[in-house]
């Protein structure tokens, strides 16, 4: 195992790592293989997706803002059950990047917790693991979120962009990268901007769930028959999170009050109603950007949401496209953010800085176990 650490930690090798994401959709478990020296994309490998069951979706969503209490561990046992089964069937990896489930985020009060014990995984796997990969961030002054960016400079390097993009990931709750890809470093001043741009696909998900008993607006078909309510617009974009300036990340609930807003309207209206918010969130982002991106990529679950993706057309001053429009993977962009980030904090390196968390100084986070 000494061999094992000693390769993960050699700065001129290329790693081939295994990352691990479960969002605050709580769809599933993403994984996926990254070659990468921690610096630079050397190749994408195979990737697999291990969906939660309506009976464990259930029980993570009880532990959703939840600091302790008796829904933790049944929930943790869900988040370890599902990773260890989907991370196994993966062959010949070095590393492993473990994120673990986000269940509560307040990074100005309590911190941020994600449940799952990697130094567990990295025993039952045979494979080092890195994760907690936010605690770091929260101690030294950031939001520990988004931690992505840093994947997100990488990603613009390998698709030899020259000139500023926007990488807007649409999950449970939205966030967005802004790169300068003329930058020689993530963590070089003016290179990366980076928050949250407010509830993503959470309220949707929610609102169906709770009404029809459905996962999700499948390709927006609800939303699509509905009108968007402009009153019940207008108070959720007077909430005070938008005039915040960045770097500012949110927790998945923290808009919870937005199904009220709704509440009164048909299925549809309330559909589309939540899915504006979601657009409008974004446009206001926009408005943080240093200079205007060349254009938008999206990635997450959000981007298959056609009726969410004309809104941002018609929204957004530039291109709107999904991150496949350049040959990356959508669906496993944060697992092999992971990958990426595990790599970088095996070897030292920066995983999170002032412009993309509001942290104090440049900070790799995360605990690395050896099995």
């Amino acid at each position: 195992m000494d061999k094992v650490a000693e390769k993960v930690r050699d700065k001129g090798r290329v790693i081939r790592a295994l990352g691990a994401m479960s969002g605050t959709s709580l769809d599933g478990v993403d994984a996926a293989v990254l070659d990468t020296d921690g610096v630079t994309i050397h190749g994408f490998g195979p990737s697999d997706f291990r969906p939660y069951t309506r009976a464990e979706q259930t029980t993570l969503h009880a532990a959703l803002g939840q600091w302790h209490g008796a829904t933790l561990e049944p929930a943790t046992d869900v988040v370890m059950r599902a990773h260890a089964q989907v991370l196994s069937a993966f062959d010949g990896v070095d590393l492993i990047g473990f994120h673990g489930q986000t269940v509560a985020h307040a990074p100005r009060q309590q911190g941020t917790l994600q449940l799952g014990d990697g130094a567990a995984l990295a025993h039952s796997l045979g494979v080092p693991v890195v994760w907690d990969f936010r605690s770091a961030d929260v101690q030294l002054g950031g939001e520990g979120a988004p931690l992505a960016p840093f994947f997100h400079f990488a990603c613009a390097k390998w698709m030899g962009a020259t000139g500023p993009v926007a990488f807007l990931n649409l999950g449970g709750v939205g966030n967005i990268t802004w790169v300068d890809p003329t930058c020689a470093t993530p963590e070089q001043e003016g290179a990366l901007l980076a928050f949250d741009t407010g509830p993503a696909n959470a309220p949707v998900n929610d609102l169906v769930h709770k009404r029809l008993g459905l996962p999700y607006d499948q390709d927006g078909r609800i939303a699509a028959k509905g009108t968007v309510e402009t009153g019940a617009l207008e108070l959720f974009l007077a909430e005070a999170y938008f005039a915040r300036m960045p770097p500012k990340s949110l927790d998945r609930n923290d808009f919870s009050e937005m199904i009220g807003l709704v509440n009164e309207l048909s299925d549809a209206d309330a559909a589309a109603t939540l899915t504006a918010m979601c657009a409008a969130g974004v446009a206001e982002a926009m408005q943080h950007c240093p200079r205007a991106p060349t254009r938008v990529l999206v990635t997450g679950g959000g981007r298959h949401n056609p009726v969410l993706m004309r809104m941002l057309d018609v929204s957004l001053d530039c291109r709107v496209a999904p991150v496949e429009a350049v040959g990356l993977d959508g669906d496993m962009l944060e697992a092999q953010a992971f990958a990426y980030l595990a790599v970088r904090v095996a070897r030292g390196l920066p995983t999170s800085c002032p412009g993309t968390t509001g942290v104090r100084a440049a900070v790799g986070g995360g605990t690395f176990s050896l099995p």
